[in-house]
């Protein structure tokens, strides 16, 4: 791995980290749990960084939340926020990076809009609820279907997220080329 990746690793870290401090949304009937902009940030690590790299990205924001830095949405870090029971989609972000990424390599001869965009709902969406979801149910006792349908208030905003996450790729691909790895 060259210098060069480990920069751009350690900047989509930080990307995560940043949108961890716009402020949540909250939503009551989830126990409080936030609509977070930093999904955006996993989404946008893959499809930007590829595969291996976007995932790395992802794993070095997660250790350093797990060392106790509060960069979380709302302000939370240390290791307690991986045993809560929405702790499957934490678990679920190097998978979703990995995804995404890999999504935009089979895409590659699509233009980047289309690309991207399948790429972020494949990894950020669809992958990461296939992991979040059994997570939640099992830690909260609950039956699959009922904990996807609460989950389900995620959606709207996780599709809106991967919408940016094209235009900002499509953006930085016509200006900087190389900065899009995941097709290079």
């Amino acid at each position: 791995m060259t210098d060069r990746s480990l920069v751009r690793i350690a900047l989509f870290a930080a990307v995560i980290a940043v949108l961890g401090f716009l402020p949540p949304i909250p939503i009551p009937f989830l126990g409080g749990t936030p609509i977070t902009a930093q999904s955006l940030g996993i989404m946008l690590a893959g499809v930007m960084l590829g595969p291996w790299r976007g995932a790395a990205a992802v794993v070095l924001f997660l250790m350093v939340v797990a060392i106790g830095a509060p960069l979380l949405a709302g302000g939370r870090g240390g290791l307690a926020v991986f045993q809560s029971p929405w702790a499957g989609f934490l678990y679920g972000w190097p998978l979703a990076a990995f995804v995404a990424g890999w999504a935009m390599q089979v895409t590659r001869s699509w233009r980047v809009i289309p690309a991207a965009f399948t790429a972020s709902v494949l990894g950020g969406i669809i992958l990461l609820y296939l992991v979040a979801v059994p997570y939640l149910a099992a830690m909260t006792d609950k039956p699959l279907w009922d904990t996807f349908l609460l989950c389900a208030v995620f959606l709207p905003g996780d599709i809106i997220k991967a919408g940016v996450v094209a235009l900002v790729a499509d953006t930085v691909s016509r200006g900087l080329p190389s900065a899009l790895q995941s097709r290079s």
